[in-house]
């Protein structure tokens, strides 16, 4: 019997998958919990790889005619209050401020003093606060549409915390709309979403179906509720940004009314959307193996690290003056316009260790340099998306003219593994024994593409037994009708049910 080829991450996806994610979390050094239960600590290799995810998106929005704003942390209750289906969805995840400071409790402790006329809510979403100033600004049809985004942190009360995925604190952007016509909301609300789906696809490597959820998935006060769906590699889904067309539910409530050309007073008709810290769980576990992360090189936080060899301080001057020149020289190539991230890493360790430490935090091209290649003019190239030991070595000038064509390969090749096991773990289903065998403990699981009449509890009644939802309706130009196997009524289309996080 073959030996277990010996891996970075202890235990493998295979054995473990949560866990497995934790250690990938944890060796590639991006984040850890912290004292505050729920919350955590972005350390500087994950937040760089935030960094670019909001790089990418600003962009993104600024090109669609968004601007970026502040609103404040915290929302009056009566705010919440004012959208009853709102606060009904948010109620148990809001984090409450009752007290204005503290005092000396006379045992040496202290304790909450000056009780706050209205209790404040810890920012859970800013539909109703963004309302309430939107209200203001918007008199007449000449002040729309209003197109604004904000980068902030909101506050969920989560009990099950999973660092990336669900914390009590997160971060994200949230976008708010508001325009003088449905057909302008729906048409910005499809946007976003087409936004979204850009960048999960094209930057993270990341395949998405665009749908529209279900009545009993949409955002509390919306209208309609549209999602990017990925999948993981244990084959959960991730729901990965949202865009909702909230119609005039939340201007009614807010009261954001303007005078149309007739001189006629109308309600708004608004929109938000938004993603999250929770995309860099989804990058983890669309790309990472057992080894630790692996980057898509549109993200990567580095793109090439360059790793002197030497024996003794001559080889040490003349390794470094090569790996510097290089730097420089690979520094001067543009990659999607920017400059192509190259890091030399000096540390007073061992190669081997370096080597595995940019192993596990997925930095896409890795160059050993020492005295043999600098003698033949040429890089000792390893590739994070192949094996450890797969290197070999290359002409400098080949490597420095052809480094942006590898980490487009290596871009497309994430992007197509992760295509693969989606396509391969997918199946159209028609009955309920095979829905049910499909889900069951014991198999794969995947993406269920089954008929589905509507809200029902018969639905219900199959799928929480199995810890499964509707994921979404998928967005697509000829639907198939056919019959619903859990309650036997005609069906426009099949939608997408899984497991999720």
């Amino acid at each position: 019997m073959a030996a277990k080829p010996k891996t970075a991450i202890s235990p493998t996806r295979e054995e473990n998958y949560p866990e497995w994610y934790q250690q990938v979390v944890k060796a590639a050094d991006l984040a850890e919990t912290s004292p505050v239960r729920g919350c955590m600590v972005i350390k500087p290799w994950g937040w760089a790889i935030w960094e670019g995810m909001q790089r990418e998106l600003d962009d993104r929005f600024k090109a669609t005619g968004h601007v970026n704003a502040y609103f404040p942390l915290f929302i009056p209750m009566s705010f919440l209050e004012k959208e009853a289906a709102h606060v009904e969805g948010f109620a148990k995840e809001c984090a409450v401020v009752t007290h204005h400071r503290l005092e000396p409790d006379g045992k040496g402790g202290l304790q909450p003093a000056g009780k706050l006329e209205e209790p404040l809510i810890v920012r859970p979403t800013s539909e109703t606060i963004i309302g309430d100033m939107y209200a203001k600004w918007v008199q007449s049809y000449r002040d729309l549409p209003i197109l604004i985004n904000q980068w902030a942190n909101v506050v969920r009360w989560e009990l099950r915390p999973r660092v990336f995925l669900r914390t009590a604190e997160f971060l994200w952007q949230e976008g708010h709309t508001a325009h003088a016509t449905s057909e302008e909301a729906i048409e910005e609300t499809l946007k976003m979403l087409d936004v979204y789906a850009d960048f999960a696809e094209n930057v993270m490597a990341m395949p998405v179906i665009k749908g529209e959820k279900t009545p009993d998935e949409r955002f509390p006060g919306a209208v309609s509720t549209y999602t990017i769906e990925a999948m993981m590699q244990d084959r959960k889904a991730l729901q990965a940004g949202t865009s909702h067309f909230l119609g005039q539910n939340f201007s009614k409530a807010q009261e954001i009314k303007f005078q149309n050309q007739h001189e006629q007073e109308e309600y708004a008709w608004t929109t938000s959307w938004g993603v999250s810290t929770r995309l860099v769980g989804g990058l983890i576990m669309t790309h990472a193996d057992d080894d630790g992360l692996i980057c898509p090189p549109r993200l990567a936080p580095k793109h090439v690290v360059i790793i002197p060899i030497y024996r003794n301080e001559d080889e040490r001057s003349q390794v470094l003056d090569y790996c510097r020149s290089l730097s420089q020289e690979l520094s001067d190539v543009r990659y999607y316009e920017e400059r192509v991230r190259v890091e030399i890493d000096d540390r007073d360790l061992r190669g081997g260790e370096k080597v595995w430490q940019h192993i596990k935090k997925g930095v896409p091209l890795r160059l050993e340099i020492g005295p043999r290649d600098i003698a033949s003019d040429s890089v000792f190239l390893g590739r994070r998306d192949q094996g450890p030991k797969e290197k070999s070595g290359v002409p400098r000038a080949e490597f420095v003219a052809n480094v942006t064509s590898l980490l487009d390969e290596m871009q497309q090749a994430l992007f197509d593994r992760a295509l693969k096991l989606r396509t391969e773990a997918t199946r159209e289903i028609d009955t309920l024994d095979d829905f049910r065998d499909f889900f069951a403990d014991d198999a794969p699981g995947g993406f269920a593409m089954t008929h589905w009449g509507g809200l029902d509890e018969k639905v219900d009644e199959v799928i929480k037994p199995l810890k499964v939802t509707p994921r979404c309706i998928p967005l697509i130009d000829d639907p198939e009708p056919g019959t619903c196997p859990f309650t036997g009524r005609e069906s426009k289309q099949r939608i997408v049910f899984a497991k999720s996080y």
